[in-house]
């Protein structure tokens, strides 16, 4: 698919992410086995300057726009779903990082990292923190921290409490990964070498300038003063849509592998000989080529209307906000559905452990069911807003 809004800048890394897809689909099984990403191999993805793509201009950042995050997260999810999740993590990080007071910007760019220092996210308030004087001090364990085991910092969900210990907000906390301990709690069925670990805090100190209130960060009151575009960008689209590239990629990487598959196996039981040959198999690549198309094309749609409305200082309100979401849940549930059906075409060897297709069946599926992007409450949310129930809607999705 053509990318013509996309950069010369980030067109370069997506160039060079392809170089290494061969070298990402051969060791994507021993990421599985480390239950991590191998050391050198998230190096080499590092060193194509993907993860830096959402730093700002003034620490060596490009200042990505939703679409050319997709394109990152996409090229890399073709050769392995796992990397491409952590990007998507990380870039994330860095995002919210740039809508954070200055100080704690250099705290992690303006240091000898520079943008080397990679930043995890977990949104949850799975913690305890107590206000104390110039900032909070805060004990917890926040699952599933994807990424934390190549950053060096991470922003944790905390709740924020008034003089009286009163919880009033929650918040952000950014916090050195030399802090924090970790509880190895990731056995799954996929995304395995995502591994998205336990990280657990015990009584540290957050400074105040490290501390990004939400409530008034979903309605764009954020504290940075960065001047280009996507900064003023629609808070939490802005993040689920950085979780849609890695699933359309992981799309096409099926596609692709069915397709180069389908010249030299027969299907079982049947007088053909490659499966290229049957009606039947043709229309069901057909149909999944064609959703993808569509899944992207919708993606592209709204990375748009995200990044154009910043252009005209609007920020969109709370039933424009959930239709976004019900669309990112529509992209999500529409990968699920056409990696089932070329599973099913492919045929049962698809289930051998050296197959490709079935680790990113695996990945795709475990990363649909993450919160951000779950399409179901999506669609009750924007069902109650088309008919006037803004405050039921509310009650499904409240942060959106």
């Amino acid at each position: 698919m053509a990318e013509p809004d996309i950069r010369p800048e980030i067109a370069a890394i997506i160039d060079r992410i392809d170089e290494l897809r061969p070298m990402l689909m051969e060791r994507a099984q021993e990421g599985e086995e480390l239950r991590r990403i191998p050391e050198d191999v998230f190096q080499a993805v590092a060193a194509t300057g993907a993860f830096g793509i959402s730093a700002p201009t003034k620490f060596g950042g490009l200042a990505a726009n939703t679409r050319e995050c997709h394109a990152v997260a996409r090229a890399i999810a073709r050769g392995d779903g796992a990397i491409s999740w952590v990007t998507g993590i990380l870039d994330s990080g860095a995002w919210v990082l740039s809508l954070m007071d200055e100080r704690a910007q250099k705290d992690v760019w303006g240091a000898e990292g520079g943008l080397d220092s990679f930043i995890s996210i977990v949104l949850a308030t799975t913690s305890e923190s107590e206000r104390v004087d110039g900032g909070y001090r805060v004990t917890g364990r926040w699952g599933y921290g994807t990424g934390s085991q190549h950053a060096t910092w991470s922003l944790l969900g905390i709740p924020l409490k008034n003089e009286q210990g009163q919880v009033v907000d929650a918040g952000l906390a950014l916090v050195p990964t030399s802090e924090l301990s970790v509880q190895d709690n990731w056995y799954v069925a996929g995304m395995k070498a995502t591994g998205s670990v336990m990280q657990v805090a015990e009584d540290i100190f957050v400074p105040e300038h490290r501390i990004l209130p939400l409530a008034a960060a979903v309605e764009g009151g954020y504290v940075g003063d960065n001047a280009e575009q996507t900064y003023q960008t629609v808070f939490v689209p802005s993040l689920f849509m950085k979780l849609v590239g890695p699933h359309l990629g992981m799309g096409r990487a099926a596609l692709d592998y069915v397709i180069a598959k389908a010249e030299t196996k027969a299907i079982a039981y049947t007088g053909y000989e490659k499966q290229a040959d049957s009606a039947a198999f043709q229309i069901a690549i057909a149909k999944a080529a064609v959703q993808l198309n569509a899944a992207e094309l919708v993606a592209a749609q709204v990375a748009d209307e995200i990044y154009d409305a910043a252009a005209r200082d609007y920020y969109a309100p709370y039933a424009e906000r959930i239709e976004m979401r019900a669309k990112a849940g529509w992209i999500v549930e529409c990968i699920t559905n056409l990696i089932n059906d070329l599973v099913t075409a492919h045929g049962s060897a698809g289930f051998a452990d050296t197959a490709l297709i079935q680790r990113v069946w695996r990945n795709q599926a475990t990363a649909a069911r993450h919160g951000h992007t779950l399409s179901i409450s999506g669609y009750e949310a924007f069902g109650k807003a088309l008919f006037g129930r803004e405050e039921d809607a509310r009650f499904v999705l409240p942060v959106v």
